[in-house]
């Protein structure tokens, strides 16, 4: 079996963080939830946070501030920002992906969820070998 992997939900509004939650826990992940800025750093420097999904808007703080302290401390987390609107992307952002909330399907969170995991862990090992093409035996 192998191990479930952690996401740490960052949003003001319960609500949303609930439906997040739900979402990825009935995909097999396990999901830490934040609703500030400070309880997200918190539960961070904990440890065993695989990737960051949080709102950019938040009173108090800017989601994207967020994104900038866990890269400070961990370059290679990957981190999803979700804005209220859609509107032109910052692109002074460390985050990996960005989503106009409301815009996008479940799915697609899901599925960008899964290829930043992916691509944290890297190829499979399996994958990573080349195969070799069969000797033929020179007499």
């Amino acid at each position: 079996m192998k191990p479930k992997r952690t996401i740490l939900c960052v949003d003001d509004n319960e609500q949303s963080l609930s439906i997040r939650k739900i979402l990825l826990e009935t995909r097999g992940y396990r999901v830490a939830t934040s609703k500030n800025m400070e309880e997200a750093m918190e539960r961070f420097r904990m440890g065993d946070v695989d990737l960051v999904l949080t709102r950019l808007s938040m009173p108090g703080v800017d989601g994207s501030k967020l994104i900038d302290a866990v890269k400070e401390l961990s370059p290679q987390t990957p981190a999803i920002l979700l804005a209220d609107k859609a509107r032109t992307y910052d692109h002074g952002s460390r985050a990996d992906v960005f989503l106009a909330k409301g815009m996008y399907a479940p799915a697609d969170l899901l599925e960008r969820v899964r290829l930043l995991l992916v691509r944290k862990r890297g190829p499979k090992k399996a994958a990573a070998r080349v195969a070799q093409p069969p000797q033929i035996g020179v007499a």
